[in-house]
């Protein structure tokens, strides 16, 4: 998808890009939400990124999961999907992005936590009365959606 996107962006320049993604929220046995601290805005987000050409939005959501934090998905669930214009983004670079996020749940999982240490540092469980503060604007809506389903 990266190497797409320069494509992309050599030809568009800092437009606005529509780019379909696919996120996991992870659960662990406490109920606790895995959120990693992102390098490009310093703040903190569920795992994802963006779907592969021809690549399933599903595959994509595994895939993502494991290189972001080292975490093998066995099974996802579909939560929902995002776009509009809170999904609308400016990177510090001036890249404009349209997001669609297809985001899951993922209660069922192996492996051990590792950052990749490109798109994030640190990965954190978090209780969801006990979020940090710095979200990253583009992962409010999943969380809000995750945790009223949650308490349903």
């Amino acid at each position: 998808m990266v190497e797409y996107l320069k494509i992309i962006r050599e030809k568009l320049g800092h437009m606005p890009v529509v780019v379909s993604a696919a996120s996991v929220i992870v659960e662990n046995a406490e109920g606790e939400i895995l959120l990693q601290l992102r390098n490009d805005n310093k703040c903190w987000a569920y795992p994802g990124g963006g779907i592969n050409v021809d690549e399933t939005a599903e595959d994509a959501a595994v895939r993502e999961l494991y290189e972001e934090t080292g975490l093998k998905a066995n099974i996802i669930q579909l939560l929902n999907v995002f776009s509009g214009k809170d999904m609308h983004h400016i990177y510090p670079n001036g890249d404009e992005v349209s997001n669609v996020d297809i985001v899951y749940i993922c209660k069922d999982y192996t492996g051990e936590l590792k950052p990749d240490y490109l798109e994030s540092n640190e990965l954190r469980f978090f209780s969801a009365d006990n979020l940090p503060d710095n979200i990253s604007p583009l992962a409010v809506r999943g969380l809000k959606a995750y945790i009223s389903q949650r308490l349903n």
